[in-house]
């Protein structure tokens, strides 16, 4: 059974003089068609941002992608890392296993002075303490930092961090450290591979 409403509803202020009928059909058809548009809505947001983030993709910057000569410079180590290193027998470390790598890859020509490179790449080795039992340092997380600075500019073009797992024992170290800076000439060869712009 339909029922009139006495005073006739307004639309943005204004009144209309026709009556307005209230049925359940008439609330049902209208939420259906709510929930239909909020469902659509919700469907098509995932697509757009998908779209959205695969073609805002930010280029990496020209001078890494062009370069051909490059100084590697040494960051060296925090104090608690450098006294690491010097225990396990490894001197001037990350230095030595980064310039080895690099040179293995061959994709840059490793020059002796800053002033005749495209880029200058700064690599150092810390361990942040990363937790705390009774203000006592617990554990850390070792990791390897490579700056890459512009050669011209000396602008800092990138930054990349690889983690190196931790070990009590020597021969496991020298392992993961091995691993750790295959892991950061990885990421070189990730960055270059990109297209030219």
């Amino acid at each position: 059974m339909e029922s009139f409403q006495p005073v006739p509803p307004s639309f943005n202020g204004v009144r209309s003089n026709m009556p307005y009928r209230k049925s359940r059909a008439n609330v049902k058809s209208r939420l259906s068609a709510a929930l239909l548009v909020l469902v659509v809505t919700v469907l098509a947001i995932p697509n757009a941002v998908a779209q959205q983030t695969a073609t805002t993709i930010a280029p990496v910057p020209a001078p890494i992608l062009t370069a051909q000569k490059i100084f590697l410079a040494n960051g060296g180590a925090d104090l608690i890392s450098a006294e690491a290193f010097k225990k396990a027998g490894q001197i001037e470390e990350p230095y030595n296993s980064t310039y080895t790598g690099l040179r293995a890859w061959g994709h840059w020509q490793l020059v002796p002075a800053p002033e005749s490179a495209d880029l200058v790449l700064v690599v150092r080795f810390t361990a942040p303490i990363d937790s705390y039992s009774n203000g006592l340092p617990l554990s850390s997380s070792p990791q390897i930092e490579l700056t890459i600075f512009d050669g011209k500019t000396h602008f800092p073009l990138w930054a990349l961090t690889q983690p190196v797992n931790g070990a009590f024992r020597k021969n496991t170290w020298q392992k993961n450290y091995a691993d750790g800076i295959a892991g950061l000439i990885g990421q070189l060869k990730s960055l270059t591979a990109t297209a030219a712009p």
